[in-house]
C-alpha cells in the first residue's frame, strides 16, 4: 500500500522530538507510539465519521495542529493525531480520501449507528 502521507508528532516548538509516527494509507491510518513498548492502531478509513482540527495559539505560532477524529471502530472510537505540521491540509486530505473510501464500500454514516 502507498502511503500518501507521514508525519511525527511534534510537541515541543514544531519539532518532531517524539515516539509517535502517523501514517496516512489508501484505505486505512497507522498510529505508532512507543519505543520501548511499541503499540500500532490501525483505523479504517471508511469508519471514521468527524474530523475536527484544534490549534491553540501555541500551535498557530509552531506552525503544527491537532486533528480530532471520531470513527466506528471499537478499539479506537475516537483519537487525535497531534501536534503535525501542515495540518489544514492533512484535514483536508484526510477528508477527501475518507469520503472516497466510504463511497468505494458503499457505506453511509447512518449504517454505524444501525
Amino acid at each position: 500500500m502507498n502511503i500518501l502521507w507521514k508525519d511525527k508528532k511534534r510537541p515541543i516548538f514544531g519539532l518532531p522530538l517524539s515516539f509517535t509516527t502517523y501514517q496516512l494509507l489508501e484505505e486505512k491510518l497507522l498510529i505508532d507510539i512507543g519505543l520501548i513498548f511499541k503499540r500500532q492502531e490501525e483505523v479504517r478509513l471508511y469508519r471514521i465519521m468527524d474530523i475536527t482540527l484544534r490549534q491553540n495559539i501555541l500551535q498557530r505560532i509552531f506552525g503544527v495542529g491537532t486533528i480530532h477524529c471520531s470513527s466506528a471502530d471499537q478499539s479506537t472510537p475516537d483519537f487525535d493525531i497531534k501536534d503535525i505540521k501542515k495540518p489544514y491540509e492533512v484535514k483536508e486530505m484526510l477528508s477527501r480520501i475518507v469520503e472516497e473510501e466510504r463511497n468505494k464500500k458503499m457505506v453511509s454514516t447512518s449504517e454505524f449507528f444501525g
